[in-house]
């Protein structure tokens, strides 16, 4: 059952919406991402040529422009904390010269591990848009719910499931031909 962390029934992980595939017409939460979620799929074959997992991720400004993007760059550059997240966090923060990101959005192709929800706490963005459920690291919902923990000072909106198919299958297609 899905619900809040105080048991009463509420939306599920995913904004409100399962992740399921297309329903039957316009999705009023995920369908505004989807052309940013292409963004994010863009930079996330960018990791491939290094060996790196195709994770990517795009930050929207306060005005929903492109401030940042990002992919994953472990590999490339030898640092652990180069996920896809946090190199566009980076990224966006020095772009505005600021550390924290205000009504900014993060839409990523993967759901944020434990290290980069709490970067995006950290950061204060207002909305984490995700593709693909992680169900063995994610920290927005599936394994964890870091990014939604009322004991935090700052919780982001959530929203999960935008082309979770296409960004799945990006997964799925780098794991199989390794």
């Amino acid at each position: 059952m899905t619900g809040t962390h105080d048991g009463h029934p509420g939306p599920g992980p995913y904004g409100g919406h399962e992740a399921s595939g297309p329903g039957p017409g316009p999705d009023p939460v995920r369908d505004p991402w989807r052309d940013s979620m292409r963004l994010a799929l863009l930079e996330a074959a960018r990791a491939v040529p290094a060996g790196d997992v195709p994770v990517g991720a795009v930050v929207l400004g306060p005005d929903g422009g492109l401030l940042a993007t990002g992919y994953n760059e472990r590999e490339a550059t030898g640092d652990p904390t180069a996920h896809a997240e946090v190199v566009a966090l980076r990224r966006a923060a020095a772009k505005l010269g600021e550390w924290r990101l205000p009504g900014c959005t993060l839409v990523v192709t993967l759901e944020p591990c434990v290290m980069c929800a709490g970067a995006l706490v950290q950061s204060r963005v207002a909305r984490i848009v995700f593709g693909a459920a992680d169900e063995k690291a994610g920290a927005a919902g599936s394994l964890w719910d870091l990014v939604r923990d009322r004991r935090l000072n700052h919780r982001p909106e959530v929203v999960g499931g935008v082309l979770a198919e296409e960004c799945a299958r990006q997964l799925t297609d780098f794991f199989r031909n390794l």
